[in-house]
């Protein structure tokens, strides 16, 4: 069964089909969130409420919308309500220098590579929609039209911004790199 068949029967009622789901996208959802939150255990936390709300609201899910797109728009979601709810307790400076150590529990092996802890740090530097461009196309692998649609706008308008996302990690990692 296709994803989209799956969240029909769910959408439909028959929500023990929703494990097949979690299945297939925890993985993904998990890593994108903790790419995004650079935390861990609040990306645990704000998977499991993703797949809740996908629960929830489940009649939103309209027929001929591919279900990836969906499901990274409810993460997305998840992820603004947390900070918004959130906002008094969070700012948006990032300790660079521990970066790396949060990185290193969900990454698979334990001796990181110095590049690689660069190139996170340098990730951890960028904006919050620079870093979340970058984690859906190069990290998650989606195609431009399909985070086009996730964040309502144009193919053009992505490529441009990712073009200039990359400039700027490009920038901050041959910063980190120097010192």
């Amino acid at each position: 069964m296709t994803d989209e068949q799956i969240m029909e029967a769910v959408k439909n009622g028959n929500l023990q089909q929703a494990s097949l789901l979690f299945e297939r996208y925890n993985k993904r959802i998990f890593n994108f969130l903790a790419r995004m939150t650079m935390d861990r255990d609040l990306a645990e936390d704000l998977t499991q409420n993703v797949f809740v709300r996908i629960l929830k609201y489940r009649t939103s899910y309209r027929d001929g919308l591919r279900f990836q797109s969906w499901i990274y728009q409810v993460a997305r979601n998840v992820f603004s309500d947390h900070y918004q709810a959130h906002k008094n307790r969070f700012s948006n400076f990032v300790d660079v220098e521990k970066v790396s150590d949060s990185l290193s529990d969900y990454n698979e092996t334990e001796d990181m590579g110095e590049r690689e802890k660069i190139l996170h740090q340098s990730l951890a530097k960028l904006s919050e929609e620079q870093r979340e461009l970058l984690v859906l196309t190069r990290f998650q692998q989606m195609k431009y039209e399909e985070v086009a649609q996730i964040m309502n706008t144009t193919v053009a308008n992505i490529k441009v911004k990712v073009h200039r996302a990359i400039a700027k990690l490009k920038e901050h990692y041959f910063e980190l790199e120097k010192i």
